[in-house]
């Protein structure tokens, strides 16, 4: 029954946020007693940081196992559990995070109905479409007047729309996209050019702009033709990679109009293509090529004009069609690989591929390799 779950996870997140905190905290000792064998081990500091590392590592393996056991647990229950199922993960997630941020485990849609909104039937400034067979969402600028430009309105619509696209299980990747002339001319001049300091940095301008990619779990590509242009740089930087087509143009102009990047082009441009190059264009203002961009590492593929959205919606497909537990992990550990030194990299890589064990997935994947046939990938 649905008030049985809700008690039994409630159990097992106590117990196991106990077990966490006991085994790491036994770590701190330096003095070991190992009484099966009856002799004693001396550690040093940094052997104590290995304990500690690993005592945390375990804590995290079985937190995973535990709440994936428990999602298959729930999805066998009835139709009438739904509420209790979300309610019941949702606070197992929140603790997992707060406990072990070292290896989160994300579960496939668990939550997301709880935190976004469904999907509008109309937007006023993007159109969205799904491909129900494909398994891909398209979410289209639409604001052509204005080429795009990333209004408050615009931007506002574009985070609806991908946020509820990121918690339906039916897509397993998106798609943003512009117009022929341009993906997005930047952000929109009219409504900035009036503002002060005092509320440019008291509305933390831009600050929404990162909740773009802070929030998305499952993959987002940019499909750039014509103009991307400041902020327009940035928001294809935002995506997890870019197809451009062959006339499409990049730029940080911002200097140009007495001011600078300020959603991620000295940041995200940088670490893309290097400094001397990100460097030149922000100070210069100078537009670039698609072909340039491709060669500098910017871009993950450059096609012809007419071939982007076929290409896109392709490329969009076959991510769909993996296993979304595997992909979401994938992403996370690659994204992380911006923030942390190699040796903690490294760790976190190991330790989200170690959780992949306990999924469905993997063992269909396998087993269908070395039966050569395709996996039947459930996403669990």
């Amino acid at each position: 029954p649905p008030r049985t779950n809700l008690i039994i996870i409630i159990v097992l997140y106590i117990i196991i946020l106990k077990s966490l905190y006991h085994t790491t905290k036994s770590c701190h000792s330096s003095l070991y007693y190992h009484t099966h064998l009856n002799y004693s081990f001396i550690h040093s500091n940094n052997q104590s940081n290995v304990e500690r590392q690993t005592a945390t590592a375990t804590a995290t393996i079985i937190i995973t196992t535990t709440m994936t056991m428990m999602t298959t647990m729930l999805r066998k229950s009835s139709s009438s559990s739904s509420s209790c199922r979300r309610v019941g993960l949702s606070m197992l997630m929140r603790g997992q995070q707060t406990q072990a941020p070292v290896a989160s485990c994300y579960l496939y849609s668990t939550t997301a109905t709880t935190l976004h909104p469904p999907l509008k039937d109309s937007y006023d400034n993007v159109l969205v479409e799904k491909l129900k067979e494909a398994r891909v969402g398209i979410v289209t600028l639409h604001r052509p007047q204005a080429l795009n430009a990333l209004s408050k309105e615009l931007f506002a619509d574009l985070l609806h729309a991908t946020a509820a696209l990121d918690a339906d299980p039916d897509v397993g990747c998106l798609i943003v996209t512009g117009s022929s002339k341009a993906f997005a001319a930047g952000a929109d001049i009219a409504q900035m050019q009036d503002q002060t300091f005092v509320q440019a940095y008291t509305a933390d301008m831009f600050a929404e702009w990162a909740s773009f990619t802070s929030t998305a779990r499952k993959p987002v590509l940019a499909a750039v033709r014509g103009y991307a242009l400041g902020g327009g740089c940035e928001l294809a930087m935002m995506c997890d990679f870019i197809i451009a087509s062959e006339t499409a143009q990049f730029g940080q102009p911002e200097v140009n109009l007495g001011v600078m990047p300020g959603a991620g082009g000295t940041q995200r441009l940088t670490r893309a293509i290097g400094k001397s190059k990100a460097m030149y264009l922000c100070l210069t203002g100078e537009l670039i090529g698609a072909s340039d961009m491709y060669h500098a590492g910017l871009l993950a593929k450059v096609v012809p004009d007419d071939q982007l959205m076929d290409t896109a919606v392709a490329t969009a497909t076959k991510i769909a069609s993996k296993g979304q537990v595997a992909i979401q992990m994938t992403k996370e550990a690659v994204n992380a690989s911006q923030e942390l030194s190699l040796q903690e990299g490294l760790r976190l890589e190991r330790r989200l591929f170690h959780s992949l064990f306990a999924t469905h997935d993997q063992k269909e994947g396998m087993k269908a390799f070395l039966e050569k046939r395709k996996p039947n990938f459930k996403h669990e």
